[in-house]
């Protein structure tokens, strides 16, 4: 008996964790849309999403977002394209950090992962009531993200990134 608890207390030690990181799932999808500039246009390709000490950045191709109505979904590939990087910080993380000329030095990264293979999907109607403004709909399909230990992020639920508005 006292073999069989020793063993049991042993392999329990074992199975502990040691400290690494482990990102079990990352969930944006109920997280607002920001970006550092006050009116989103065409011209912007830069934004994130901000959950505690956790933020996804999603840097986007140069010309996916069009004052004009998609007869089609716009696609770009991740990476080459477009860029999506999922960091995790040493505290709580706000959009200061981001859209400081120079960054505040704390909080630091610890980790920082950027997706290996993936599409943003931009879809854009115009605004039924106001024609001036164009409804950009950013979504993300199969986004593989893998950390430097090789390990692959099994759930990612990120599929709907977000929506912006621009004007003419």
């Amino acid at each position: 008996m006292k073999h069989s608890l020793l063993l049991l207390f042993l392999m329990f030690l074992w199975g502990c964790n040691d400290g690494d990181l482990q990102i079990e799932m990352i969930d944006f999808d109920d997280v607002a849309l920001q970006t550092c500039e006050t009116t989103v246009t065409t011209e912007t390709t830069v934004f994130f999403k901000i959950s505690g000490d956790e933020s996804l950045i999603l840097k986007l191709q140069n010309g996916l977002l069009l004052n004009q109505e998609s007869q089609d979904t716009l696609v770009s590939s991740i990476p080459g394209q477009s860029s999506l990087v999922y960091r995790i910080f040493n505290a709580t993380v706000s959009k200061t950090y981001f859209c400081d000329p120079f960054p505040p030095a704390e909080p630091t990264v610890r980790e920082e992962i950027e997706a290996v293979s993936g599409e943003v999907l931009v879809t854009t109607i115009r605004n039924a009531t106001d024609t001036t403004l164009y409804e950009h709909t950013i979504r993300l399909r199969d986004v593989t993200l893998i950390s430097e230990q090789g390990e692959r992020i099994t759930d990612t639920s990120i599929d709907e990134f977000g929506s912006v508005t621009t004007k003419e």
